[in-house]
């Protein structure tokens, strides 16, 4: 089992569609491994993206990313890493599948509901960037068998 980080970004909270998109996840037979409520914060904004900190849209990106609270989510499942990303959809809501996260409720680049980790490693990072271990709960769903064939599960 893989687990990858979701957060459900302001344009998420603020449009009260928190439940809509976590009640997605569940229902495709992942698993809430975490769940929090937090403020980000410029600091953690750099480290989080540090590959874009030196663009000049990185304020405008920041200030979208401070302007509410986001939901941190540990998302666990087989190969949920890649599930996730093809559940969200492309980055620009615009260019989203209809049926993805994003090709159903978003309609920009920046204010496109969700980010989600890009790989296993990256995913591992970001984990531990937003949640303490203490905080990412290891359980089996008791429906798993009704998820996953025999011998799915790793």
């Amino acid at each position: 089992m893989e687990t990858t980080l979701v957060l459900l970004k302001p344009s998420c909270v603020q449009r009260q569609l928190i439940g809509e998109i976590v009640s997605r996840f569940e229902r495709r037979g992942l698993r809430i491994a975490g769940l929090k409520m937090m403020q980000l914060d410029e600091p953690i904004l750099r480290e989080h993206y540090a590959h874009l900190a030196d663009r000049p849209f990185f304020p405008s990106l920041a200030a979208s990313m401070m302007a509410s609270p986001v939901v941190a989510l540990a998302v666990s499942g087989v190969d949920a890493v890649q599930v996730v990303r093809v559940m969200t959809g492309a980055t620009n809501g615009r260019e989203a599948a209809p049926g993805t996260i994003r090709g159903d409720y978003s309609m920009s680049n920046q204010q496109n509901i969700v980010h989600a980790s890009d790989s296993t490693s990256n995913a591992a990072i970001e984990l531990a960037r937003f949640f303490r271990p203490e905080e990412i709960f290891d359980y089996q769903a008791a429906m798993q068998g009704y998820i996953y064939g025999a011998g799915e599960c790793r």
